[in-house]
């Protein structure tokens, strides 16, 4: 596909990154010349330096024939105008992001009047992100298939649990728990393991489940999560604004830690049912006077990546809060994890996952569609949910007889609402929706999951 990107920051440097990856023709344009040369050289991509709202700029970066436009400046008026004037100008998709809250409630309305394809927030995405981590705890990530009905949770593996030394069969047959165990991540490896694969107690496992499954899981290895009432959160900007309003409907007391005192006057009207502190939330003294000790949970989201980090570590030594740090920029990841934050939130990476899974349905047949996808484990792998509209090879099949690509798991069929684990004599069929984990890259298709 050819996909123009207007705006080269964080969110745009993602998306080239991935979709650069997957072999699309790439067009990148931004007010700034040196981004553009180093991007467009970074990803054999056309750069164009100008404005991506006018008609000239647009026409050179050859619109009419683009089959995916996507605004990602930091201006949301200025998305949306760019996004206009392609759908106007070329025949393209088009997909703007906005952030403002003030938009959000009309935001179906905007869609529907511009003609937009695809509306991204990447904030009220982390902030939907920290949302359910908050409400289950124990988890590291967790990822939602089947219009929520299914989950898949990522956590650490304690001693205490006592899984090391075991099969993954030996576990599930202890357990007794439909859930399966779709990756472990060991150090720098990722394993989609089959029933002999012996666990470690300090490996990272992703199982995969419906919602009352998982939570029998966790509740029968000893991990039933306590319950999380409270929130302290550091920075107070757009995420924090998402973030408080959806705590605060389901009963958190949440506070925020603000440095700017307009921004804090600002936060007191809009979500008044939160505690807003003026203050510098680095400051170890306020963070113990504003109760860290007793926090049950405490959400970095200052603008600094070092900073939330360091902020997280200080609750860990601290608290027993769950620990949710925002990073945009550090790519040091496995450094990162090995400080045992609880939780790490990249609102680029969230952004590009979604984006991904539409231009992935886009190239789909009729016959098959991706539903949902996330880049999981660091993006060391893909988890994707495919919607299977006709028949093909991989239909009324038992599965033990599919000639499965090597690192693929099919982890859950969801069949009219109801959730099936997979079996070797189940069957995938028409109508139903299978979720699936897998190394590979760039699966398209379902047909993609079968040996060539």
């Amino acid at each position: 596909m050819k996909i123009i990107i207007v705006g080269c920051g964080k969110v745009g440097v993602s998306l080239a990154e991935r979709l650069s990856a997957e072999g699309h023709d790439l067009v990148m344009v931004d007010m700034n010349p040196q981004k553009v040369e180093h991007l467009s050289n970074q990803f054999d991509a056309l750069g164009i330096v100008g404005n991506g709202a006018s008609f000239n700029i647009q026409q050179e970066a050859g619109v009419e024939s683009a089959d995916l436009f996507i605004a990602v400046t930091g201006e949301d008026e200025l998305n949306l105008l760019c996004c206009l004037m392609a759908k106007k100008t070329g025949h393209c998709d088009t997909i703007a992001r906005v952030r403002n809250p003030l938009y959000n409630k009309e935001i179906r309305f905007i869609q529907e009047k511009l003609g937009l394809s695809m509306i991204i927030n990447p904030e009220l995405t982390a902030a939907r992100e920290i949302l359910k981590l908050l409400k289950f705890p124990s988890a590291i990530k967790i990822d939602t298939f089947a219009k929520g009905r299914v989950e898949l949770l990522r956590f650490r593996l304690k001693p205490e649990i006592g899984f090391g030394g075991k099969t993954v069969m030996d576990i599930m047959r202890q357990l007794k728990c439909d859930v399966l165990i779709c990756a472990v991540e060991r150090g720098s490896e990722v394993v989609i393991p089959n029933g002999s694969f012996v666990l470690q107690d300090t490996d990272i496992l992703s199982i995969v489940g419906s919602l009352e499954n998982t939570a029998q899981f966790f509740e029968k290895i000893g991990l039933r999560s306590k319950s999380v009432k409270n929130s302290l959160i550091i920075g107070g900007g757009t995420i924090a604004h998402y973030l408080a309003q959806d705590l605060l409907k389901i009963g958190f007391r949440v506070r925020i830690i603000e440095q700017r005192k307009e921004r804090c006057d600002y936060l007191s009207e809009v979500i008044p049912g939160a505690d807003i502190i003026n203050g510098d939330g680095s400051d170890r003294d306020l963070l113990l006077e504003e109760g860290l000790t007793y926090a049950d949970s405490l959400v970095a989201l200052t603008g600094l990546d070092e900073e939330n980090i360091f902020l997280t570590l200080y609750g860990k030594l601290h608290s027993n809060a769950k620990l949710i740090a925002k990073v945009n920029k550090i790519a040091f990841d496995d450094v990162i994890d090995s400080f045992g934050i609880d939780s790490i939130i990249y609102p680029k990476y969230l952004t590009a996952d979604y984006i991904l899974q539409y231009v992935r349905a886009r190239q789909n047949t009729i016959g098959c569609n991706v539903e949902t996808l996330y880049k999981i484990l660091d993006g060391r792998a893909e988890a994707l949910e495919f919607s299977i509209k006709e028949e093909s090879a991989v239909t009324n099949v038992p599965l033990m007889d599919l000639n499965l690509k090597d690192n693929l798991l099919i982890c859950c069929i969801n069949r009219n609402g109801q959730i099936l684990t997979p079996r070797g004599q189940n069957m995938i069929m028409v109508g139903d929706t299978v979720i699936l984990v897998t190394t590979n890259r760039g699966l398209g298709d379902i047909r993609d999951i079968l040996k060539s």
